[in-house]
């Protein structure tokens, strides 16, 4: 066989860009492109396997959405996003336009009614890698031992170009000079969507706008129990629940198949239809768990996500199993530093606050003075030390105290400032599950019926409180204050 490096190139057929003054064809044709980018690139790996060695070197390229306006114009101002500042032109390369229709076509919908300006749609001059066009076709898989080097014949992932350098505010522009469209390439999409079916063990499709992550395996056994509760009710409005292993059932009394092994981060998800449900990610103990998770799911461009979890209650006055609803973080998980400093505030989002102190309100039936016996707003700390308290009193201790914080994880301030990061709105709700300043340690047999009960409650919370946040709309939700100076004009 002749040296790989003298084989000719054979390009995925190309097509001219097209105007498009229509979002939902602008889609249509994006998802007709991706299709026969990725059907070329599979049917030459399937080739070349059968044939047992490359005749050429393959290649395809990822669509992009392309825009140019001449003028100033003069968006929807109630609008946070759907419109570019300046005169220019923008791009953004897109993969899996099966999986993000919906958003595509309303970001693309938002562009032509605020420019009055049509779209181009075509092929950019990104390759696609291989691994991704095959991710989510069951029909082939890249297995077994190859007879040539894959990288020589196929594109494969390139990490010099997947990045966070857009949701960073690094001032990227495109390889053309063209400013970015949207918060992340196709490249950085299709890698996150890997990474998301590796770790939750649920395909990408499955996931719900509203994200809820928990560091206690209770709460899923309690969203479980929901799931099939709603399930028996035709007026709910949820339609399917989603396990480990795409294990997916629609009666309430379907038996679920249990993996022999559970994936890194478990992930539940309970359907609606338009993605209008709930998903719960397990993401364990500690911040660098959540960081992993909020990185990958953020592609997915959720509506909300919330965590609802265990934490160590601060103060004296406080009791096992009380709530804690956090109006402020304090950050020292060490996790995201390099990506956004710890001076950078991490605000408090109103809707998503009034959203939790509602769902409380609601589940435990109290309100105003008296739902202050079971619910504390304040500071909450995210440490990366699981045994802080046994430092001596002059360090952590002393900084929790000054800093006011009323309850302390190893998770909530890395969702929150990862959601501050990818703009996506976030909150924290938490129970006490101990008081270690105070002598209740976590230990077997300290839980009181009271706490019990509370746990029991807080997973419905979380669930009410993402049932009430999806009936708002987009432009309530999607705050300003998650928007800085520079922003895409995709959510």
């Amino acid at each position: 066989m002749k040296p790989t490096r003298s084989l000719p190139v054979e390009l995925a057929p190309q097509v001219d860009p097209r105007a498009f003054t229509d979002a939902a064809k602008a889609v249509t044709h994006l998802r007709a492109l991706y299709d026969q980018a990725t059907d070329f690139l599979v049917a030459r790996f399937q080739q070349v396997l059968e044939d047992g060695h490359p005749r050429a070197r393959y290649r395809a390229f990822y669509p992009e959405i392309r825009l140019t306006t001449p003028t100033y114009d003069l968006p929807d101002s109630r609008l946070a996003f759907g419109y570019v500042p300046e005169p220019g032109t923008y791009a953004t390369t897109v993969t899996r336009p099966d999986l993000f229709s919906n958003y595509l076509e309303q970001q693309i919908a938002l562009l032509l009614k605020n420019h009055n300006q049509p779209v181009m749609i075509g092929f950019s001059d990104t390759p696609i890698p291989l691994h991704f066009a095959m991710a989510g076709r069951g029909d082939v898989a890249l297995t077994g031992e190859l007879t040539f080097t894959l990288r020589d014949i196929f594109d494969v992932p390139d990490l010099s170009i997947t990045n966070d350098d857009i949701v960073n505010g690094e001032g990227v522009r495109n390889a053309d000079g063209s400013v970015p469209l949207a918060p992340f390439t196709a490249q950085r999409v299709d890698y996150s969507l890997a990474r998301l079916a590796h770790y939750t063990a649920t395909d990408p499709e499955h996931f719900q706008n509203h994200v809820l992550f928990t560091n206690y395996q209770f709460y899923v056994d309690e969203f479980e129990a929901y799931a099939r509760k709603v399930l028996a009710d035709p007026d709910s409005g949820y339609s399917a629940f989603v396990a480990p292993g795409n294990a997916v059932i629609t009666e309430s009394d379907a038996p679920i198949a249990a993996l022999p092994r559970l994936p890194q981060m478990p992930t539940y998800h309970l359907k609606r239809p338009g993605g209008q449900g709930v998903t719960l990610v397990n993401i364990g103990v500690g911040p660098s768990n959540a960081k992993t998770a909020t990185d990958h799911i953020a592609v997915l461009r959720p509506h909300a996500w919330l965590m609802v979890g265990h934490c160590a209650g601060l103060r004296n006055s406080q009791s096992l199993g009380d709530f804690v609803l956090a109006h402020a973080y304090l950050r020292e998980d060490n996790v995201l530093n390099e990506d956004l400093p710890v001076w950078v505030p991490i605000p408090a989002l109103a809707e998503i606050q009034i959203a939790l102190q509602e769902a409380v309100a609601e589940i435990t039936q109290l309100k105003d003075y008296e739902l202050k016996r079971i619910m504390r707003t304040g500071t909450v700390a995210t440490i990366d030390n699981r045994n802080w308290e046994l430092r001596d009193q002059s360090g952590p201790v002393q900084r929790l105290s000054q800093s006011r914080a009323i309850a302390l994880d190893m998770e909530s301030a890395t969702i929150a400032a990862n959601g501050f990061r990818f703009r996506v709105p976030y909150g924290t709700l938490l129970c006490v599950s101990d008081k270690p300043l105070h002598g209740e340690l976590k230990l077997p047999g300290m839980a009181s019926a009271f706490y019990k009960t509370q746990v029991a409650r807080h997973l419905l919370i979380g669930v009410r409180a993402m049932e009430r946040l999806r009936d708002m709309p987009l432009d309530r939700i999607h705050s300003r204050k998650l928007r800085s100076f520079d922003e895409t004009a995709f959510l």
